[in-house]
C-alpha cells in the first residue's frame, strides 16, 4: 500500500483550538490589503534591487499567504471535539512511555497536531515524527523502537495513554 493509498490521521481540535485558528486566519485575510499597499509604498521608493524594505514586505507577504494556506488546509480538515476513545495510541492521545528498560525514565506527551502546541503544557509531538510513527497503533505495555535523527536507536514501552483533554 503506497501512502497516497491511505487517508492522513485526522486531526482532532477542540473548540477553542479550533475558533483560535479561525480567528488568526480571518486576522491575516483582513491584514491582506494593508500589506499589498504596504508593498506599493515601498515599490514607488524607486530602484527594486536595492529596496531592503520592498524586499522585506514581499517576504512578509509570502509568509502570511503560506500560513493563509496552511490554517484554511487544516480548518478544512480538522475534527473539531473530542478525540474518540481508543484501545491504541492514536493522534490526539496523551502518552506516557519509559525509555529502554528503565521504568523510572518516562516521558509524557501530546501526540498531535503542533497547532495544538498552544493550548497546552504538554510536549506535542507529531504523529509523523519517528517516535509518533512508532508508538502510534501500540497498546499499554508494548514496547516498539525507532530510530532517532541522531542515528540512534531508541527503545521504548508505552507506559499508558488517554485521549487529550480526559
Amino acid at each position: 500500500m503506497s501512502s497516497t493509498d491511505r487517508e492522513a490521521p485526522a486531526t482532532w481540535l477542540s473548540q477553542d483550538a479550533y475558533d483560535r485558528l479561525q480567528a488568526e486566519l480571518n486576522e491575516l485575510i483582513a491584514a491582506r490589503p494593508a500589506m499589498a499597499a504596504e508593498i506599493n509604498a515601498r515599490r514607488e521608493e524607486g530602484d527594486l534591487r536595492e529596496n531592503g524594505g520592498y524586499h522585506a514586505a514581499r517576504e512578509e507577504q509570502g509568509k502570511a499567504e503560506m500560513r493563509i494556506r496552511q490554517l484554511q488546509e487544516l480548518l478544512r480538515t480538522a475534527q473539531v471535539g473530542d478525540a474518540p476513545k481508543a484501545d491504541k495510541v492514536a493522534p490526539g492521545t496523551v502518552v506516557t512511555i519509559h525509555f529502554d528498560d528503565d521504568t523510572d525514565d518516562t516521558d509524557t506527551f501530546l501526540l498531535g497536531s503542533r497547532e495544538i502546541s498552544a493550548t497546552t503544557d504538554l510536549t506535542v509531538y507529531s504523529p509523523e515524527s519517528a517516535l509518533g510513527k512508532a508508538i502510534l497503533g501500540a497498546g499499554t505495555g508494548q514496547t516498539v523502537t525507532y530510530t532517532a535523527p541522531s542515528g540512534a536507536d531508541i527503545k521504548v514501552t508505552v507506559v499508558k495513554f488517554a485521549p487529550y483533554g480526559a
